[in-house]
């Protein structure tokens, strides 16, 4: 049986407004369970590095029904933080047969 890990996914929750009625938010770490981590291949490295400059570590494979905003957020695993980047990569839920259908990938951070 394939398991993922506990990551923490730091997010913002909007707590009031200003006085110019603009929101206020307050971060906020949100443990997701059962992602998977898998390493960069030194090939994906490479091509990702010449295409955005960034560079790719880790991708991190989203259990099905997660409602989260992966997309450019810090997230925290292996005790080290990282970054997310890239449009996350989503698959029909229903065609998909183990518990993941999305993906995003990792640079570090920091």
């Amino acid at each position: 049986m394939i398991r993922g890990i506990t990551v923490i996914l730091y997010g913002e929750t909007q707590t009031g407004t200003d006085i110019f009625n603009r929101p206020v938010f307050e971060p906020t770490e949100i443990p997701v369970a059962n992602v998977l981590v898998t390493p960069a291949s030194a090939e994906a490295v490479i091509n990702e590095l010449s295409i955005s400059g960034k560079h790719l570590v880790y991708e991190l494979c989203i259990p099905k029904g997660d409602a989260n905003d992966w997309e450019d957020k810090k997230v925290a695993f292996f005790g080290q933080t990282f970054h997310t980047f890239g449009p996350v990569e989503e698959w029909i839920e229903s065609m998909v047969p183990l518990s993941w259908n999305r993906k995003i990938k990792v640079e570090r951070y920091g």
